[in-house]
């Protein structure tokens, strides 16, 4: 009994001695769907870091047999139904002599069997050094790796591409382009509205009547005008520069209007009029002082911010004002489904769709757990 009780007097004693982060990160353990999501977003984002060894193919490996073919199927039991290593069959062209079309069938003669740290083509893996080997590919019977055949686990797109393998490269661009741009509009909002609110006056009219023009102009036409302004035939690389850009220089406006709001009733507390006699300059007292009396709520906004960039990039590189073919998004893969015909046709084209809806509802699980996490009445 004696010792229940000292425990618990350890366990009210650390709590009332730890800090803001550590009982924030208690709630968030406490937060079911919080929890999965963040192992759930760990996942994608290592997806999109590996995905050179994950992707059985290169971006520039495609097969013109296996254009709008659906999901490879695997198998797994031989001709007496006892299980065996799993294999694919090659696909062959079979001229069908009643309908006079060419057909896309499996060649059932030959089986190629899936193969784990199998040979492929070559890439820098993490950039350190040059390797061949993949996640798994296929092999022939004889166990060499043999190119005849494709499996595609996510189907193949119009070009033949692998769909899976393109969705992996995709994501480096749809997942890091977004967090950048949000990472981006965050530091302008905080930037912006602080000095707003913390000013005032002259500086802090500009500023509004900056937001306030911005907040009315429709997405969709500022984004076609910023695209506008993009140099056609620029590299990839550009291409993501530039888009960053384009969705930083919108998503900014409603932190600015919070953290004026913030900073409006803080400027006048007294620990800011006591730093102020001390000396303390006012970048100082913005970043040292009144920035982490509130940093909790902006850390939830940044996580609340990147489903939005995601659907925007998503949405400018479906319209065709972001990225564009051969570079590969999420939005890119997409765009192959604007024509109804294709998705009925294909309807394995719309696998994108889930991943760029799973990863907006990761985000914003995320961002209501640290929000329930951050909030001390709670």
């Amino acid at each position: 009994m004696v010792l229940l009780k000292k425990k618990q007097k350890d366990l009210d004693e650390s709590y009332y001695l730890a800090s803001q982060w550590t009982l924030m990160w208690r709630k968030l353990k406490k937060h079911a769907l919080a929890r999965f999501s963040l192992a759930l977003l760990a996942i994608l984002y290592l997806g999109a870091l590996f995905a050179d060894f994950i992707a059985p193919y290169g971006l520039e490996e495609f097969s013109a047999l296996y254009k709008n073919t659906a999901p490879t199927t695997i198998y797994w039991k031989d001709m007496e139904g006892n299980f065996t290593r799993p294999y694919v069959f090659k696909l062959e062209k079979y001229n069908n002599r009643e309908t006079f079309t060419v057909e896309i069938r499996e060649n059932t003669e030959e089986r190629y069997y899936i193969d784990f740290f199998a040979e492929g083509i070559e890439y820098k893996f993490l950039g350190l050094f040059t390797t061949n080997r993949h996640l798994f590919g296929l092999v022939n019977e004889a166990g060499e790796p043999d190119n005849s055949a494709r499996i595609n686990i996510f189907g193949a797109d119009s070009t033949g591409a692998c769909i899976f393998s393109r969705i992996l490269f995709g994501s480096r661009v749809s997942l890091t382009v977004p967090f950048v741009s949000a990472a981006i509009s965050f530091v302008l909002g905080i930037l912006l509205g602080g000095i707003s609110g913390y000013f005032g006056g002259v500086i802090d009219n500009v500023i509004q009547r900056v937001i306030e023009v911005l907040s009315a102009i429709p997405s969709i036409p500022l984004w076609m005008a910023l695209s506008a302004a993009i140099p056609p035939g620029i590299s990839v690389s550009a291409m993501y520069l530039y888009i960053t850009i384009i969705l930083s220089f919108i998503g900014w406006t409603g932190l600015a209007r919070v953290v004026r709001g913030k900073f409006i009733s803080l400027r006048k507390e007294d620990f800011v009029m006591a730093a102020r006699l001390a000396g303390v300059s006012d970048f100082k007292i913005i970043v040292k002082h009144m920035v982490p009396g509130f940093l909790s709520y902006l850390i939830v906004n940044l996580t609340l911010g990147i489903p939005s960039s995601i659907l925007g990039e998503t949405s400018m590189s479906y319209l065709g004002l972001g990225m564009k073919a051969p570079a590969t998004s999420w939005g890119v893969l997409l765009k192959e489904t604007e024509d109804l015909v294709s998705v009925a046709q294909c309807p394995w084209k719309m696998i994108p769709l889930v991943f760029v809806i799973v990863t907006v509802l990761a985000f914003n699980f995320l961002g209501d757990g640290l929000r329930d996490a951050a909030d001390p009445y709670k």
